[in-house]
């Protein structure tokens, strides 16, 4: 497996956000999250990330324990990750974020990391805009430049958290067409959305958490038609 997550905890006081999680993701997976505000979603991609640590459990990337070693460690090893809320250095243009990604996520020179960082820009749609400052950027567009600055790290895996968020429905239907061609490239992908038809439309397994808990898990269609996940999600779309 290239991730192996087992018996993951975490709490915040009485709140329980990871509870005895166990989680396997295969080369090239594209694996789907779903799940109500509090089911501990992001505290997952921290905690797989690094930016927490876990009370409990061990996490093991490419066959390597890597429970306790730095964010910054598990990004030279692999792991890539977008936010619900993209940063981006706003004063940069779009290819020079590109460039703080591999330069610092990946160790690489500024100018070895020109060429790579160049290849990102079609696949993710940014090449007509890679030379403008990053505040010109509409919002679909900063949305692919947070998936395209954790793509210039040079992930094995790329966890994408709600990135779908807040855009229109044709918005959804490109950023969708950009993730495809990502994971067809070979990127396994973990997945965070509330936007379930956008998951359905690329991730091969499903996997639901609530209070900290993995509810349900299997093919995305077949998870959706269960009467537990459909009660979990009474009021919200899918």
């Amino acid at each position: 497996m290239l991730l192996d997550i087992k018996g993951l905890c975490k709490s915040f006081g009485s709140v329980v956000a990871a509870d005895k999680l166990d989680l396997a993701v295969a080369p090239g997976e594209a694996l789907g999250i779903i799940g109500p505000n509090g089911a501990g979603k992001t505290t997952l991609f921290n905690l797989i990330a690094g930016s927490l640590a876990p009370d409990r459990g061990e996490i093991r990337f490419n066959n390597r324990d890597v429970t306790a070693i730095s964010p910054h460690q598990r990004c030279k090893l692999g792991i890539g990750r977008s936010y619900q809320i993209p940063q981006p250095f706003e004063s940069l243009t779009v290819f020079e974020n590109l460039l703080v990604g591999a330069v610092h996520g990946r160790g690489l020179t500024e100018r070895a990391a020109a060429a790579p960082c160049a290849d990102i820009l079609a696949p993710t749609g940014l090449i007509a805009r890679a030379d403008i400052p990053v505040r010109s950027l509409t919002l679909l567009e900063r949305k692919r430049l947070e998936m395209a600055r954790a793509l210039a790290t040079g992930p094995q895996l790329l966890l994408l958290d709600e990135i779908a968020g807040g855009l229109t429905e044709v918005e959804c239907r490109a950023l969708i067409e950009t993730i495809k061609d990502v994971h067809a490239a070979g990127t396994a992908i973990v997945w965070i959305e509330h936007i379930v038809h956008a998951l359905l439309a690329v991730v091969g397994r499903l996997i639901v958490l609530d209070f900290g808990r993995k509810v349900a898990e299997g093919e995305p269609r077949q998870v959706m038609a269960s009467a537990e996940v459909r009660q979990i999600y009474i009021g919200i779309e899918a």
